[in-house]
């Protein structure tokens, strides 16, 4: 009955029934009567009548909620029904909107008690204001600066409503309006802010109210960033701003204001007057803060004093940033700057995070801007030594003397980041909230982000005075050693910091640094009791000695002393100690293998030899992956190997141990197969075929021995699980997939097809091993795929059978009636059901279509016109994927595709059946904005069919049914491109689209100009306006990426080791 009532709008509407409602959805009531409240609700809310009764709501409701349900009603009104309004409801509204909001806040009492009332109708005024304002509203400013002066929390709230206005016209508007409106709204504020400005003024001069100046000065921070800079620095506003920074009440909102204006850069103008103002500021900062008691006073501050350290940290990064060079003319400017930046690395010390990184973005540029000013003094010195004209002594001298000016500075930044260097993503040991010592179960990528800033900012500083940075770091060791200073957060952060300056310095200075290092780290370890320490410093004596290879391969004993070492590490049962030591020994051994079977000075053997005799009590402690990485590293020694008898007898003895534990397995299936349905024994056959992997990683074509020796037991294996898994599913149905036991032995088919397949994609210039494995495989690995039920159809065999292709190319093309017959159909019945089902299959079978038309096309040619039918509705099929890998997959394929029956002999049979079909697909994706990220490939193939239409010479169009209206191809293919978009795109005038067209067939051979013509009508279409568009300039951006990685390859050490591909690998 109440629900009935209130539905209808006919007459005004029961307000106290109305709160009731509305009380009654806010908890008071049981949870059936708050579901029924919010259905009455929502009716009313879509109800389109609703909003003329909001007046009446807020004349009579007693309940805050109330008014805002209503408030929001009429709010979705004013935003998406305003300019159909008669004027005079326009006009209703916003004049009762003002009326109540000048009533509510023209007195002191009424405006505290509403004040989230009054803040709701401010912007329900300004959402007014940006439809009516300036065009129907021309008196708006005057009348609200006019109203302000009647009375102080009248004027106070006018600020309110001058700041709302701001930010929705400078902060929130994209999106929101047209960019025509913006400018309009910008110009009439610009336009009209001298009233604005003298009100701020004379509030800030005559006021003695806190709350109508925190207003103001909120509203002027909301202003600075865009009102005409003469307001500022041609009236008393920056003097005033300065006289109100001293005050505690109002110190955090000026001194935002102050940033505003510190971050605002005009040329050389105003340089006086910034100047003038720094130099006020920082003897006002000396006596609110002293130099060098920020970090105390942080720590022991209330939230505003707080907050002001975090301002202040914003204020002095933007001024330095847009200003610092001006304050390095006079003695007392550059003595001013020093204490500034003092202050600025007072407050990098402070524990807090976000702060931290607002001071190291400011720190990494102002390193880098005098790094690269040095590296130019470096040039200027190398052309003088060689008596070139145009090297200029002032330049030089100028260059020295900044260096010098900011030494200081810079020493302290270098303790900064070696006390505050973030952890890299190498190390694996943490300590946890517990204080505890832990393995790492997640990366943290914020820190990741951080640590990359910070090893760069070490690196410049490291470059700029290299015997501070080092000198600095042995002092800090030295404290560990002695305990001074000794902590886990201490030595790790130096450790990192060690580690990341890598390659920085001159080959002599680093070799000298680094002995040094090593064996004070090598000592500690020694001298400190207790697990948690031990583990600790293990991790950093790992750490470091990974991130320096090229020391080790000058320094065989240390190399030696340091492998040594981590096979002890290898034993230590502490969480993360074991991975971490097999991972730095892979990392080791990569960029040092050749130093391993080389016989050494004063060596008996080469040292891998010495390493396999002992490696069965090397790996006792590890876990199965650790021995997997184990292997992979001495299977890098071993590739090392150029002779090779001692290389083959070297993979015998590594190999020695799963071999012979493989032999005994296969032993006992020969006698009873039912060993291998043993779970135990299915998990040791998954960990023998892991390992063997590991090592035909690293091997490549050397791995053959070893492979042959399981190559045939293995198959048979595979087929004995895969027969296992198909009948235990057909008679357990698809959840029998899901068992444990069927995880399993799928596992080892799995890893199985991913050895071989690691094998021959490393098994390079030896092509007659595709003669030897690929018929062995053909029944038990492509036949048991057609044969198995869906569920248990593995994917690696796509995968395995691509790279087959890859490899081998033309060779296979005898098998490829085959490996279709067994894959194709039965894939394509697997994944064409929808985008989700088997995820892995669908990308790896259009990789291995790829392979196929890439290096086998012949067996294209050879196709069905109904077989050629379903690749082709594949291959659209699959660029139509939202899933990029495969769309991109798709894509390619098809280029391969055309561009190969172009060349054919087939290409008018071709083209006229599938030409049309692939234009309209391809035109569909690229405007549908969910392939975006494919648009690089979407006009390559686009400019192949506008570019082969001129070489056909059979008619593209049914010639029986349009015997003679077109002269040629070309002809017929723009009629129909226009027809297409014209359909597509009904706010395309038939003019646009014609020109679009013509555009794509006259700049068919340059290829960058039909990119950009596609963007162009991409936008002019408003298929992509405001929206991300980034993904149509990715080459672009890929250029750049590139540009910066050649500049980071320029500076010694920004690089880190293990991402060089260098010389130092086999030296």
């Amino acid at each position: 009955m109440a629900a009935e009532k209130l539905r209808d709008l006919s007459k005004p509407i029961d307000v106290p029934l109305l709160d009731a409602t509305v009380a009654a959805f806010y908890g008071t009531g049981s949870s059936d009567e708050r579901h029924a409240a919010d259905q009455i609700l929502r009716e009313l809310q879509n109800n389109p009548d609703m909003w003329l009764q909001v007046v009446h709501i807020l004349q009579n409701s007693q309940n805050l909620n109330t008014k805002f349900f209503a408030l929001q009603v009429l709010e979705n009104v004013i935003k998406y029904k305003w300019n159909v309004l008669p004027v005079e409801q326009r006009d209703g509204i916003k004049n009762y909107i003002s009326d109540v909001i000048v009533q509510l806040s023209g007195n002191e009492v009424s405006f505290r008690q509403e004040r989230l009332y009054v803040n709701k109708l401010n912007v329900i005024l300004v959402q007014v204001l940006k439809r009516e304002w300036p065009a129907r509203w021309t008196t708006f400013i005057p009348d609200l600066i006019s109203a302000a002066t009647s009375s102080e929390t009248l004027c106070e709230n006018c600020m309110v409503i001058l700041k709302l206005l701001s930010e929705e016209i400078f902060d929130f508007s994209r999106g929101e309006m047209t960019q025509q409106k913006i400018k309009e709204l910008k110009g009439s504020l610009n336009s009209e802010f001298r009233l604005i400005h003298e009100l701020c003024l004379s509030v800030l001069s005559g006021s003695q109210k806190p709350e109508l100046v925190r207003a103001t000065l909120a509203t002027l921070h909301a202003f600075l960033s865009w009102i005409p800079i003469g307001f500022i620095f041609e009236s008393p506003l920056l003097e005033t701003l300065l006289k109100f920074f001293p005050m505690a009440g109002y110190r955090n909102l000026t001194l935002q204001c102050l940033t505003e204006v510190a971050a605002l850069h005009f040329g050389d103008f105003y340089n006086a007057q910034y100047v003038q103002m720094y130099t006020v500021f920082i003897l006002q900062l000396q006596a609110i803060v002293p130099s060098g008691t920020i970090s105390d006073g942080y720590g022991n501050g209330s939230n505003d004093e707080q907050e002001f350290i975090q301002n202040l940290a914003l204020f002095l990064t933007s001024f330095f940033k847009n200003h610092m060079r001006i304050l390095e003319s006079t003695p007392e400017n550059r003595a001013a700057l020093l204490l500034g930046l003092d202050y600025l690395i007072e407050i990098s010390f402070v524990d807090d995070t976000e702060m931290f990184k607002v001071c190291l973005d400011y720190w990494n540029l102002f390193v880098l801007e005098l790094f690269e000013t040095y590296n130019q003094v470096e040039r200027l010195l190398g052309l003088q030594a060689q008596r070139i004209p145009g090297s200029d002594d002032g330049t030089l001298a100028a260059v020295q003397q900044r260096r010098q000016l900011y030494a200081g500075p810079l020493s302290k930044l270098r303790t900064l980041m070696i006390c505050r260097m973030a952890k890299p993503e190498e190390v694996l040991i943490v300590e946890d909230e517990n204080g505890n010592i832990v393995r790492e179960t997640l990366k943290d990528n914020d820190v990741l982000v951080q640590y990359k800033i910070m090893r760069e900012t070490l690196i410049y500083l490291s470059h700029l005075d290299h015997d501070d940075t080092e000198q600095q770091m042995l002092n800090k060791l030295s404290e560990q050693l002695n305990g001074e200073d000794w902590s886990w957060n201490n030595l790790n952060t130096l450790c990192w910091a060690i580690g990341s300056i890598s390659g920085s310095m001159v080959e002599e200075q680093e070799n000298r640094f680094l002995v040094l290092v090593i064996r004070d780290l090598l000592n500690l370890c020694e001298i400190t009791k207790g697990k948690d320490n031990k583990a600790v410093i293990a991790s950093n004596i790992m750490y470091v000695v990974g991130q320096y290879p090229r020391f080790l391969r000058a320094h065989w004993k240390f190399l030696k002393t340091v492998v040594n070492k981590l096979f002890e590490f290898m034993h230590e049962m502490h969480p993360g100690v074991q991975d971490m030591a097999c991972d730095t020994f892979l990392k080791i051994i990569q960029k040092c293998k050749r130093k391993f079977v080389t016989l050494q000075v004063g060596e008996s053997e080469p040292f891998v030899s010495v390493l396999l005799s002992n490696l069965p009590t090397t790996i006792a402690d590890l876990e199965p992956h650790q021995i997997h990485t184990f292997y992979e590293s001495v299977g890098q020694m071993i590739q090392a190997e150029s002779d090779n008898t001692k290389r083959e007898e070297y993979l015998k003895r590594l190999m020695s141990l799963p071999n012979q534990k493989w032999a005994e397995i296969i032993g006992e299936a020969g006698r009873s197969t039912d060993i291998l349905k043993n779970q135990d024994v299915i998990r040791s056959v998954l960990n023998i075929l892991q390992t063997n992997t590991s090592v035909a990683c690293s091997l490549g074509p050397y791995f053959f021995p070893q492979i042959s020796v399981i190559f045939l037991d293995m198959l048979t294996v595979y087929r004995m699980y895969s027969e296992l898994v198909s009948n235990t599913i057909y008679e357990g149905g698809p959840f029998a997939s899901k068992t444990s036991f069927v995880k399993l032995l799928r596992s080892v088919k799995r890893e199985t097809l991913k050895l071989i397949e690691t094998f021959l994609d490393k098994a390079e210039d030896l092509p007659h091993l595709g003669k030897q494995f690929v018929p062995p495989m053909m029944d038990p690995v492509l036949g048991d795929y057609a044969r198995n039920v869906p569920d248990a159809r593995e994917s690696e065999v796509l995968s395995l059978f691509a790279t087959i292709i890859n490899k081998y190319k033309g060779e296979m093309l005898e098998e490829v009636p085959r490996i279709f017959e067994a894959v194709f159909q039965c894939t394509l019945e697997m994944i064409t059901k929808n985008f989700e089902d088997y995820p892995e299959h669908r990308l790896k079978f259009f990789s291995l279509l790829r392979a196929i038309g890439t290096h086998c096309f012949q067996a294209f040619i050879q196709l069905s016109s109904q077989q050629l039918k379903l690749v082709m509705d594949s291959i659209s099929w699959a660029f139509r994927h939202t899933e990029r890998n495969i769309a991109e997959t798709g894509l390619s394929l098809l280029l391969e595709i055309l561009k190969n029956f172009e060349a054919s002999g087939f290409q008018n049979q071709f083209y006229k059946t599938y030409f049309l079909n692939i234009e309209q697909e391809i035109f569909a994706v690229l405007t549908d904005t969910f392939h975006k990220p494919g648009f690089k490939l979407h006009v390559s193939v686009l400019q192949h069919l506008f570019y082969v239409v001129d070489g056909l010479t059979e008619p593209l169009w049914d010639a029986t049914m349009v015997p003679s209206q077109y002269a040629n191809n070309a002809m017929f293919v723009r009629d129909h491109t226009i027809k297409l978009l014209s359909s597509s795109f009904p706010n395309m005038t038939p003019v646009e689209v014609a020109k679009f067209v013509d555009g794509l067939f006259s700049s068919k051979t340059d290829l960058p100009n039909f990119k950009n013509h596609i963007r162009d009508f991409l936008v002019q279409s408003k298929e992509f306006s405001a929206q991300d568009n980034k993904d149509l300039y990715a080459e672009e951006a890929a250029v750049q990426r590139e540009k910066e990685r050649q500049r980071m390859l320029s500076i010694p050490g920004l690089v880190a080791p293990n991402e060089l591909q260098d010389e130092m690998v086999d030296s």
